[in-house]
């Protein structure tokens, strides 16, 4: 699975930003489950950056999020995060997509 994660961040703090955004990647890449990752910003709009990450599967990203590392070294950052959604399967042709379901029932 692909995770994107896009922040704003204004000019001024892209340095301090980037180190703090390769602190949680490398937080995030010593799980179990963790297939890679890669750090961008936008050509077009340098307030634009990005973390992409690649997983086994959702389980691992989300028990990856929930270890104590990332809550603490991780997670500072990621809560920057814009508001959208995040996590996506893999859509590649011939593999079988999910059946959307509500996840909880109450």
């Amino acid at each position: 699975m692909l995770v994107v994660n896009r922040f704003r961040v204004p000019l001024e703090s892209g340095e301090a930003f980037r180190a703090d955004l390769a602190t949680a990647r490398d937080v995030l890449a010593a799980c179990t489950g963790y297939v890679g990752g890669e750090i961008g910003r936008n050509v077009d709009d340098p307030e634009l950056w990005v973390l992409t990450t690649r997983w086994e599967n959702v389980g691992s990203y989300r028990r990856a999020l929930s270890s104590y590392d990332a809550k603490l070294r991780a997670w500072p950052v990621l809560v920057g995060a814009l508001e959208e959604p995040s996590a996506y399967e893999d859509a590649e042709p011939g593999t079988t997509l999910n059946t959307w379901s509500p996840r909880s029932l109450g």
